[in-house]
């Protein structure tokens, strides 16, 4: 169990935050102590809970040794103790390690893989899925690229999704997705195979990546459209090019000034989720510890449309509602991995 005096520790912390914040702090520092303050509550809650129980229990053996209270006493140190374990799994789970990106927005980015249309036209589906998934969660689902195909399918999409928790609740969803089903284009009823690859990012502040202007290089280009009289004619379209690094990132939307704004966001969530890979690369040589490797080539997920089945092949979870999960019913997929995360994390913590 967590030392006592770690425990005393981070509630004398958590009194000064409240003490700072009542007191009038101003600008930045007020800034600072909220984003503390709100990290360390839901941890001071569950330490808390924990001392309470162990003051009961306490009390509970004090009643022993009167033979008038004894019975009641026995059985309420039993129940005590048996909900004992709960209470420091709640508290070893509140004091682990946080990402510093969880609570920030996140974009999310998804291409085809091998499959051809059909690749494009379940990249489509996972968008949709994702989109359906945070209209569930209340938060704001953002297209800020969007390539299509001829049959309606995707070609390359990206989205800015803001509000609470969301790179927490959506980490995981990066890697290859693969689709198990018989394509509308397929006469013969034969079940094909295809992928797509799916990307969330932490979306970058200021503060967490700096980039150099001299590192850029941008261009506008004439917007593509559908044909007709909506095509826009003028060159609106923004691609920016990061030199050091190659990456790439576009925009084209009517507005120049927009894209440019848009492109740039894209741009560092990219840099920041680069230098975060680096980052952890350096710190940890040993992945096991994580769901999955991170590597967006590794398949994570199949979905079985003939069977109706959804596998997370991480957590070896099946799940036989396929349709519900693609109307955006992930909670239950995501609440296993975080579980799993949090149990490896547990692991290595007791090695």
């Amino acid at each position: 169990m967590i030392p006592r005096d770690r425990l005393e520790q981070l509630t004398a912390r958590f009194q000064y935050l409240e003490a700072a914040m009542a007191d009038g702090a101003q600008g930045a520092d007020i800034a600072q102590l909220a984003r503390e303050y709100s990290e360390l509550r839901p941890v001071v809650a569950q330490i808390v809970a924990w001392d309470q129980l162990c003051r009961d229990m306490d009390e509970a053996r004090e009643m022993l040794s009167d033979p008038d209270m004894a019975g009641l006493a026995e059985e309420e140190l039993q129940r005590l103790k048996a909900a004992l374990p709960a209470a420091e799994d709640a508290l070893q789970r509140a004091l682990l390690p946080r990402d510093a990106a969880d609570a920030k927005p996140a974009m999310l980015e998804i291409r085809p893989g091998t499959g051809g249309d059909e690749a494009a036209l379940f990249a489509g589906d996972l968008m949709r899925m994702y989109q359906r998934y945070a209209e569930t969660r209340g938060w704001a689902f953002e297209v800020i690229e969007l390539q299509e195909t001829e049959l309606g399918g995707v070609k390359e999409m990206v989205a800015h999704i803001r509000g609470e928790g969301v790179f927490a609740r959506l980490k995981y969803e990066s890697g290859v997705h693969r689709v198990q089903r018989v394509p509308s284009t397929e006469s013969g009823g034969r079940i094909h195979t295809s992928a797509a690859t799916v990307a969330v990012l932490p979306e970058a502040e200021d503060v967490d990546i700096r980039i150099e202007p001299g590192d850029l290089r941008i261009d506008t280009m004439r917007s593509s459209g559908a044909g007709g009289q909506h095509v826009n004619t003028t060159d609106s379209a923004v691609r920016i090019t990061h030199l050091p690094t190659g990456i790439v990132v576009t925009s084209s939307e009517k507005s120049q000034h927009r894209n440019r704004d848009r492109a740039m966001q894209v741009l560092k969530a990219r840099l920041y989720d680069l230098e975060r890979s680096r980052a952890d690369s350096e710190r940890s040589a040993d992945r096991a510890a994580q769901v999955g490797s991170g590597d967006r080539s590794e398949r994570i997920r199949t979905y079985n449309f003939p069977q109706g089945r959804m596998t997370d092949h991480r957590i070896n979870l099946t799940l036989y509602r396929l349709d519900a999960v693609m109307q955006g019913d992930l909670d239950e997929i995501i609440d296993a991995l975080t579980a799993d995360a949090q149990a490896r994390m547990l692991a290595e913590m007791g090695q």
